[in-house]
């Protein structure tokens, strides 16, 4: 695919070093393997039916709000924690990296830039993700979802962020940084255009030459 609308209309020419900020879940670490696996054992273990399936194709928002698809109100915090509990046994092994991903990280620290993974997943997990996969961000905040990833960005002046929702355009808009989406998430290309992003890839394969002609 190609880039669509390069840059805003307001954007100056970067000035290095740069700090780019990536989401974690479908853009740097494809965790639908490991996501639906860890659903599949909770589901075992509570006796909540769960259908993963749903689950994993529509991965993004914080994971209180898919429990709340599942169980009633009132149990979303305790089952939050059952969930958790049993993630690291079953969600990180599976769970590889995206195509591109560690080649994206790395044309950013080549041009001298820094590197944050802003996600909403709790960091604990995020963490045990990219240790396992050897990605080594320069920062990494967790917790964070949408418009509240704006909190993270501002505070390490990411002028980019790289992400596949359109929960990641909206982050990236309130944080007043170029937003980069890659489809291969839940979000059509079409969707992740239309709710603002500057540029929209095909998947981080392409953000090497997109980065490149960025700061030529």
């Amino acid at each position: 695919m190609t880039p669509s609308a390069l840059t805003p209309p307001t954007a100056t020419k970067p000035t290095p070093p740069l700090t780019v900020g990536f989401d974690l879940d479908l853009t740097l670490v494809d965790t639908r393997p490991g996501i639906k696996a860890a659903w599949e054992a909770f589901s075992a273990a509570s006796g909540v039916p769960v259908d993963a399936d749903l689950v994993v194709n529509r991965l993004g928002p914080p994971l209180e709000h898919e429990m709340a698809h599942w169980v009633p109100a009132d149990q979303v915090t305790e089952m939050v924690a059952r969930y958790r509990a049993l993630y690291p046994a079953y969600a990180i092994e599976p769970s590889p990296p995206m195509p591109g991903a560690r080649d994206a990280m790395r044309a950013v620290r080549e041009a001298g830039g820094r590197t944050i993974v802003v996600t909403a997943k709790n960091g604990p997990h995020a963490e045990l993700h990219l240790a396992h996969l050897g990605i080594e961000p320069d920062a990494l905040v967790g917790g964070l979802w949408a418009e509240g990833k704006a909190e993270a960005l501002r505070a390490h002046g990411a002028q980019v962020y790289v992400g596949d929702h359109i929960g990641d355009v909206r982050g990236a808009a309130t944080a007043g940084a170029l937003s980069v989406a890659v489809a291969t998430g839940p979000c059509a290309p079409e969707e992740l255009a239309a709710a603002g992003a500057h540029v929209v890839l095909t998947d981080l394969t392409d953000f090497r030459a997109w980065w490149e002609g960025y700061l030529a």
